[in-house]
């Protein structure tokens, strides 16, 4: 390996061989300490940086993320856990620092999707985080530094082949991007766009109250957005986001999945799912499968199959009274939108899942059907004037 090359194991399959990653003029902003990383390792390593150190830099709190496929399963940036999150995140038997609560938060989200993910983390990594990660399906990480001991646990990962890499934090690219499909080159600015509360000023609903709190949460889940496969959605509280739905063709559906993502990651803090019995031996990722299946409004025999092989005993599954009334409880949900809404559909799908302030470009010839659906639930609604779509 040279500065300025590495070469891959493969490019997007095994079959694409050879692969490199190269830079034409200096040195690789980044070393690959442990590992030997592919081209879609590379692709989440790179653009998941630009996620965390994007809200370091405007939220001043150490950020995680927890990319697949080029799109945050998570981010989140690192407030204290409470006792119900932390039993959720089955990091409640573990000492916790700030960017290991990013972390244990980002990988929260949606642990389902999240299972072999690649982190990105905006600090230092310590031992806590090297701990969470080390128990857990991961595929590599990337942060600008590491503590020598920490180091050491993530060099045990995969028997050593856990991919490890530590870049530069003050490097900047240059301000035009160059990438090339199908024999073809394509040129364009980089998205170099900051999230900022600068941006929040057209509040165009009857409802004009934006607590910092909401300022934080649509910063999170705006630089989260950013960095997905458009289009997206993306919802966001309590400094994390908590559903993303990308890449789809329909506004609608992206909403639907973000979503349902969201009421996921509530219902997994309802008494029943906490209370869940697990038979001996059933690991974190096993768990995470088994309720995500228990969640289900019905079930195939064989899927109740795969409970019994992991709960002492199935509860009742929730009844939707049950969930309605759990997840009326949870309010104050930002929902960030990487173009504009087209119809109220998506107004009427966030409002489900508490959603109390919705971020958008604004545009659309049907805005005003937009705005008048925000005020009937009392939401605040902000126009940025900025599409973010992110191929």
């Amino acid at each position: 390996m040279s500065e300025s090359e590495i070469t891959l194991r493969y490019g997007f399959n095994p079959h694409q061989k050879p692969a490199r990653l190269f830079i034409k003029e200096g040195k690789l902003p980044f070393k690959v300490l442990s590992g030997s990383p592919g081209y879609i390792n590379m692709l989440d390593s790179l653009n998941s940086w630009q996620l965390v150190k994007e809200l370091k830099a405007q939220l001043n709190l150490p950020a995680a993320a927890s990319f697949k496929h080029v799109s945050p399963a998570g981010a989140a940036v690192g407030i204290p856990l409470n006792d119900v999150l932390k039993k959720a995140y089955f990091v409640e038997d573990m000492e916790m620092s700030s960017l290991s609560t990013a972390y244990a938060r980002a990988r929260g989200a949606d642990r389902v999707s999240s299972y072999g993910d690649w982190a990105a983390l905006s600090d230092t990594v310590d031992v806590p985080t090297a701990g969470i990660i080390s128990r857990e399906v991961s595929d590599g990480v990337i942060a600008p530094g590491y503590e020598p001991k920490a180091l050491e646990i993530l060099k045990k990962k995969k028997n050593g082949k856990y991919n490890v890499i530590e870049i530069d934090k003050n490097y900047l690219p240059k301000d035009t991007e160059i990438r090339e499909v199908f024999g073809i080159t394509f040129e364009q600015k980089r998205n170099d766009l900051v999230i900022s509360p600068d941006m929040l000023t057209n509040i165009v609903t009857v409802n004009k109250e934006l607590p910092e709190s909401a300022v934080r949460d649509i910063i999170v889940a705006t630089t989260t957005i950013k960095y997905t496969q458009s289009n997206t959605i993306g919802f966001a509280v309590d400094g994390q986001a908590i559903g993303v739905g990308a890449g789809q063709q329909s506004r609608i559906h992206c909403a639907r999945i973000a979503g349902d993502k969201a009421d996921r990651w509530m219902l997994r803090q309802h008494p029943t799912v906490m209370g869940l019995k697990w038979k001996q031996g059933v690991g974190r990722s096993e768990r995470n499968n088994a309720i995500d299946l228990y969640l289900l409004e019905r079930l195939t025999s064989m899927q109740r199959k795969n409970l019994e092989d992991t709960l002492e005993e199935i509860p009742p599954q929730l009844t939707l009274k049950e969930r309605e009334d759990w997840l009326g409880k949870f309010t104050g949900v930002v929902l960030s939108s990487d173009a504009f809404m087209p119809f109220r559909d998506t107004v009427d799908r966030a409002y489900q899942s508490g959603v109390k302030y919705i971020v958008q470009p604004g545009g659309s010839t049907r805005d005003d059907e937009v705005i008048k659906a925000c005020d009937e639930y009392g939401m605040v609604m902000v126009f940025t004037g900025t599409r973010l779509f992110h191929h």
